[in-house]
């Protein structure tokens, strides 16, 4: 099987980043937990500052859908929905190759 990248933009409302930042933390602590997720990182857009990003990286699809569809993850989605300001954009990578895979 083949690794899973998913890379996730999120446009949070103005003024929000703190706060979508500290709410981030309970996922990103669930994640170091999940067997399958060998890289789960929150990053914050220099450039547009109500602009967040996720880059996860999977085992396998197996993986990427255990955690996707846990009651951990659900319960914590919702809890960020208040700062979010639309859908997320998801984009499902498979690597190939480089540094770190």
């Amino acid at each position: 099987m083949s690794k899973v990248a998913i890379a996730v933009k999120i446009r949070i409302k103005a003024g929000q980043r703190d706060a979508m930042t500290a709410a981030v933390q309970p996922g990103l602590a669930t994640a170091q937990g999940e067997a399958g997720t060998l890289t789960y990182l929150f990053h914050h857009d220099l450039v547009d500052e109500n602009v967040v990003w996720f880059y996860e990286l999977y085992e396998d699809d197996a993986s990427a859908k255990a955690h996707s569809s846990s009651a951990a993850f659900a319960t914590w989605s919702k809890s960020l929905a208040p700062f979010v300001d639309g859908a997320p954009e998801m984009s499902f990578l498979k690597p190939v190759g480089g540094k770190g895979i």
